[in-house]
């Protein structure tokens, strides 16, 4: 039984930073691609930062130079260090998982697996 269990989401203010961290049962970080998406209410889930088997790493235009995607294999689990946060990035984030990538791996369809997710909350 696979389950991805989110942490690290808050508050913070423009300009702060936050880490979440995605820590799976059932699976192996290094052995899966894996991503964070977004998604705010009445929107479609939005591809943030993913990182693919072989270590290719893509980010979504709007987060680049200020979020960072890592995965630790020894403590089986995956990073998102957001830095210089904005009020548009309040929303909640969504760790997700797949063996099998058919597209580009920013692309919500690709997962199979799915946390419950962890609200990010930036004022201003």
């Amino acid at each position: 039984h696979v389950q991805l269990v989110e942490s690290g989401g808050g508050s913070v203010q423009t300009g702060g930073s936050l880490r979440l961290s995605c820590a799976p049962s059932g699976l192996s970080v290094s052995d899966f691609s894996m991503a964070w998406f977004r998604q705010s209410p009445g929107k479609e889930r939005e591809g943030v930062a993913a990182i693919r088997r072989d270590d290719l790493t893509a980010y979504t235009d709007s987060v680049k130079g200020r979020f960072t995607l890592s995965q630790d294999g020894a403590a089986n689990t995956l990073y998102l260090n957001m830095d210089s946060l904005k009020p548009e990035n309040t929303v909640m984030y969504y760790c997700a998982a797949t063996t099998g990538l058919t597209g580009w791996i920013l692309d919500s369809y690709n997962y199979v697996y799915w946390g419950q997710g962890t609200q990010v909350t930036v004022s201003s």
